[in-house]
């Protein structure tokens, strides 16, 4: 600086104003100095790196580009030739490097942060991540470093050691921990729902309390993002899936088989001893040929053998067409191609009600999959519903308005009376 005031001063300038060109002078110099290290560090550095990356069999490095960790890093070259000039200015070097150290510092925490985003999408390109995603931590130390940052930052400008300002924090403690209260709960609950394998990104999830039905599509330190089936999104606290009670339907998928649980309800009056006609014409039923044969030497043998009176159905031992109803559908679930035969399969009474027996199918189908699941659960009603009338049983049915209209056409016809019927079927 002296050598160019003086230079200034031999030119026949006073030596006032040389002072100020010089100065301004070294200014312009400083600012281009920066602005040709930043070209050179984004236009030609970055540039070699980004096409020694594309360029690679290496996956990692991409995300860290992706993640513009090296763009940002850029911008810290031109602040320390800022800070190292500073010495030029005398009476602002303090000022001066206080400044580029502080936008130093503030670049490393941001450089921080994406480095940290970008080692959170490598971890996810790695199966395990579905059982253990660590976005939760990540979070964790981003608050830590952004935390210690501002800390560093703020001591920079006053002059003090960081130190001094973090043995202040001990007087905060009680503030921070309810200002991040919902983070430090967030923070346990991760901890636990990891630990304990209880929920993974892409678990189908059921909560009724928060309205969430679907798969899990995110998992961070304070929520849990659910996709419902209708694509809406439900947001859950993390802490929320420890303190409540959820269901994760990730059992069902792993287990290759979907529960079925349904009733047909079949009307009383309908259910009777089987005729010699009707055993004839079941035995033409491909599922029931061997079992009505099988059964009606067995209850012959038994009826001989004590002697019973067959004059009266009561006697001894018959079928009925409830009784063979039950046993064509468990067949019929055998041989069916959706349903797994490895699970439990049961076709079962259950207590009768005002709406008749109910019959209860209770089998698993080999494909999970919503659409598969209901396609195969519908074919199976769809036939049980159209075979029962060939077992001389009727489906319960509440009246309509078509069978009071039927009703009421017949001659003699008296709507009271099939109000009668249907109050008496509700009784039975």
């Amino acid at each position: 600086m002296k050598m160019v005031i003086e230079q200034f001063v031999k030119l026949g300038i006073k030596t006032d104003t040389a002072s100020y060109l010089a100065h301004f002078m070294m200014i312009f110099l400083v600012i281009g100095l920066s602005i040709l290290a930043y070209f050179i560090t984004k236009k030609v550095v970055i540039k070699v790196l980004t096409h020694y990356i594309n360029n690679n069999k290496i996956t990692w490095d991409n995300i860290i580009l992706e993640k513009r960790v090296f763009h940002k890093l850029s911008h810290i070259v031109p602040a320390i030739i800022i800070y190292y000039f500073a010495s030029i200015f005398p009476d602002f070097q303090h000022i001066i490097q206080k400044g580029a150290s502080t936008y130093i510092i503030i670049v490393g925490v941001m450089v921080i942060d994406s480095l940290l985003n970008a080692m959170n999408d490598i971890y996810r390109t790695y199966e395990i991540s579905k059982v253990k995603p660590i976005r939760g931590y990540i979070q964790v130390i981003k608050i830590f470093v952004f935390v210690i940052g501002g800390i560093v930052v703020i001591a920079n400008l006053m002059g003090e050691s960081p130190f001094i300002l973090l043995s202040g924090i001990g007087a905060l403690s009680a503030v921070l921990m309810l200002v991040f209260k919902d983070s430090l709960l967030g923070l346990v609950a991760g901890v636990q729902l990891t630990s304990n394998d209880m929920v993974r990104v892409g678990d189908w999830i059921e909560m009724p309390k928060y309205g969430a039905d679907g798969d899990v599509i995110d998992i961070s330190l304070n929520t849990v993002k659910v996709q419902n089936w209708d694509k809406t999104i439900t947001t859950i606290p993390s802490y929320a899936l420890i303190s409540d009670s959820f269901k994760n339907w990730r059992g069902m998928q792993n287990s290759g088989g979907r529960r079925i649980k349904r009733s047909i309800y079949i009307d009383t009056s309908s259910i009777t001893f089987c005729t010699e006609e009707m055993l004839e014409k079941f035995k033409t039923i491909h599922y029931l040929t061997d079992y009505i044969t099988e059964k009606e030497n067995e209850i012959k043998a038994y009826n001989l053998e004590n002697n019973i009176d067959k004059s009266n159905k009561v006697n001894g031992r018959a079928l009925t067409n409830i009784g063979v109803f039950r046993i064509y559908i468990l067949n019929y679930l055998k041989n069916h191609p959706g349903i797994n035969q490895n699970m439990l399969m049961i076709v079962r009474q259950l207590a009768p009600g005002e709406y008749g027996l109910p019959i209860e199918i209770y089998t698993f189908t080999n494909d999970v999959r919503w659409v598969v699941y209901e396609s195969v659960q519908a074919d199976i009603f769809d036939h049980i519903f159209a075979v029962a009338p060939e077992f001389g049983l009727r489906v319960f049915q509440n009246p309509t308005g078509s069978d009071f209209r039927a009703f009421q056409n017949q001659p003699g016809a008296d709507l009271r009376e099939l109000g009668d019927m249907s109050r008496s079927r509700k009784i039975r």
